[in-house]
């Protein structure tokens, strides 16, 4: 998936209403609505420094995709 406009220079963008950062880069496509309702929402924010670190620091955690029981 690529980052959206908004956020080209930002690999991590956080969801306020839940507390989850998004790991941009690692994405797929198929979450690619995600990444869209949570910006016409408006509840989205960039850290800074943009690491994950630093999402964590602020009570932030990782967005982790369900995957398919085989």
């Amino acid at each position: 998936m690529d980052r959206p406009s908004k956020f080209e220079h930002n690999r991590f963008v956080g969801d306020k209403r839940t507390q989850v950062v998004y790991d941009v880069d690692e994405l797929s496509d198929e979450h690619a609505p995600l990444i869209d309702e949570l910006l016409a929402a408006e509840t989205f924010l960039c850290f800074g420094p943009d690491t994950l670190a630093e999402a964590r620091n602020r009570g932030y955690r990782l967005f982790r995709a369900q995957r398919a029981a085989s």
